[in-house]
């Protein structure tokens, strides 16, 4: 009744059960893990675009996906342009889905501009999706919060501008309960 299948750009799962990424949890064995209980796909840890760019060798066993079930979304975060970009010309080589986060509020991601901190900058969050998107041989989706805080809801224009450059899905981060 509840599981069905799902389209993202062209990529089809056999169900719309996700395992979410998750720094720190969704390594490579808990993602074999779960495979066992038949998500419709899985993700990996948020990768530094950054980190990829510069070839860091904690990154690539981080995104490493041997011997795991398709498909799998390889998830990115960072606010500049050409890094991610790059990132996603290299890694929709072998994914299946690129995921960028704008939704982490980690105070190490977002004080380089990061994460949720791109829900301030609307402009930078555009040129950040339209290069993945221009670079990206896989569909490419986005992990966005309702808006950086209660003052700045920007849910909706981040789904326009989605849209208007091509992501093929949104997810809404849930807000934690405080």
């Amino acid at each position: 009744m509840y599981l069905k299948k799902l389209k993202i750009g062209n990529v089809v799962l056999e169900n719309n059960l996700i395992l979410a990424p998750m720094a720190g949890v969704t390594n490579l064995p808990f993602r074999i893990i779960c495979e066992k209980f038949g998500p419709g796909m899985v993700c990996t840890e948020m990768a530094s675009s950054k980190a990829m760019f510069h070839n860091d060798q904690k990154t690539k066993r981080l995104l490493n996906t041997e011997g795991e079930k398709r498909p799998i979304s390889f998830q990115i975060f960072g606010s500049d342009e050409e890094t991610m970009g790059y990132s996603a010309k290299v890694l929709s080589k072998s994914a299946d889905i690129i995921d960028i986060n704008m939704g982490c509020p980690a105070p190490k991601v977002v004080k380089n501009g990061d994460g949720s901190k791109l829900l301030l900058d609307l402009e930078q969050a555009r040129k950040v999706m339209e290069a993945v998107v221009k670079n990206s041989e896989v569909p490419v989706t986005v992990k966005i919060r309702k808006g950086w805080d209660k003052e700045h809801i920007v849910a909706k224009e981040v789904a326009k501008i989605a849209e208007e450059v091509g992501i093929s899905a949104i997810t809404v981060h849930r807000e934690n309960k405080k």
